[in-house]
């Protein structure tokens, strides 16, 4: 067992640590918390296109979408130093790390200089059109329709929970268009521009925060979209589905981990209950980094293991939701307080809010749903890792 990185890596992470020093966003710009939402600060953007600019955006791609071809090893130190500095490569995640990185995985060289490069300069934003009220972990259950009509797709339907779209200039939409196919292959994917007539954006508070107006319904009517915004095959768009999803996802677990440890800061035990409940954090932060660990190890010498990433994107956001129950309990009133006030047991958030501890409990249910649920998590494993029948 190698504990170490290789010289190889350890160079790459210098060579990132020299550029973070001499060029950080002031101090005061970082401590706003990035949304979904494509409302993106001008420092942000500036911060984002310089790290595209200089091959720190996503390290793993080629230098003309903003990398450096990095090997896996190199993009996990590259997200070590951000998290250790709790600073974000983009404001607009969700356009970076899944919609830009699908245009890339299955658009052509026209689509790609179009769209991907552009959100990943942060001169455009997108957000994601997969869910809807009836197809959620059940993606596959979409009945949003696009019609081919010409040169064009007619669509019509309701998308839900779309983070961002009120700000958007694209939606990368999953749509219906062969509803006689099984369900799996009548799917294709459309890059929407919000400008279209019969586009109707609806943004919505979450419960976290009736002020965060992040989540959106998304209604199509007799929307037309070009042809040429068809990502990839007609009817292919399953195989988009299960690429979007699958961007990053080797460190979807990195950030579950972060958020634990800094748990770990902020709880402090009064009692001999609170000492147990943070003697059983401190382990499940440690199991997690340690599974991790071998997770990537496994994927950098190319392996595939879909069932070890459920393990771990369900100890992640199940833990922190356990974690974040016993500390709100532990603070008793206090931790009811608003996250606006400076009362005590006021906790930082990982992204530099001041947050309550209810508040932080509360959005520990979006880690169990968001990115396939706990559920959709036990089936993986019971089939994949414990070879369980179905039934």
């Amino acid at each position: 067992m190698q504990l170490t990185f290789d010289a190889d890596v350890e160079d790459f992470r210098r060579e990132f640590v020299e550029f973070l020093d001499a060029n950080l966003p002031a101090e005061a710009d970082m401590v706003e918390r990035p949304r979904s939402t494509a409302a993106i600060p001008p420092w942000a953007r500036q911060w984002q296109r310089l790290l595209f600019d200089n091959g720190w955006l996503l390290p793993g791609y080629p230098p003309e979408f903003g990398g450096r071809n990095a090997t896996l090893l190199q993009q996990y130190v590259h997200q070590l130093e951000l998290s250790r500095r709790r600073i974000y490569h983009s404001f607009n995640p969700q356009g970076v790390g899944i919609i830009a990185a699908s245009v890339i995985s299955f658009g052509t060289p026209e689509q790609q200089q179009r769209w991907a490069v552009p959100i990943l300069r942060a001169e455009i934003t997108a957000a994601l059109g997969m869910s809807e009220p009836s197809a959620g972990s059940d993606l596959a259950s979409l009945r949003t329709r696009a019609v081919r009509d010409g040169d064009h797709f007619v669509v019509n339907g309701q998308k839900v929970w779309t983070s961002g779209a009120h700000d958007a200039d694209v939606l990368l939409t999953f749509v219906r268009t062969d509803p006689d196919a099984p369900k799996h292959r009548g799917i294709s994917v459309l890059l929407i521009p919000t400008d279209l007539p019969g586009i109707e954006r609806r943004p919505f508070a979450s419960a976290c925060d009736p002020a965060d107006l992040d989540f959106n319904e998304v209604f199509f009517a007799d929307v037309r979209v070009p042809a040429e915004n068809l990502i990839g095959e007609l009817n292919d768009g399953w195989r988009v589905t299960t690429g979007s999803l699958g961007h990053e996802r080797n460190m979807l677990w990195l950030g579950f981990a972060d958020r634990m440890e800094d748990l770990l800061a902020d709880f402090h035990p009064t009692t001999t209950v609170d000492r147990d409940s943070y003697a059983t954090l401190v382990m499940d932060a440690t199991a997690l980094r340690l599974l991790g660990s071998v997770a990537l190890a496994r994927a950098a010498r190319g392996a595939e293991d879909v069932a070890g990433l459920s393990v771990l994107k369900l100890l992640g956001s199940e833990a922190g939701q356990v974690a974040s129950d016993y500390a709100l309990a532990a603070t008793g009133e206090a931790g009811l307080v608003h996250p606006t006030t400076t009362a005590p047991y006021v906790a930082m958030n990982l992204d530099g809010h001041a947050g309550s501890w209810f508040d932080r409990y509360v959005r520990t249910f979006a880690g169990t749903i968001a990115g396939g649920t706990s559920e959709i998590q036990r089936n993986i494993i019971a089939q994949r890792l414990l070879d369980l029948p179905r039934n």
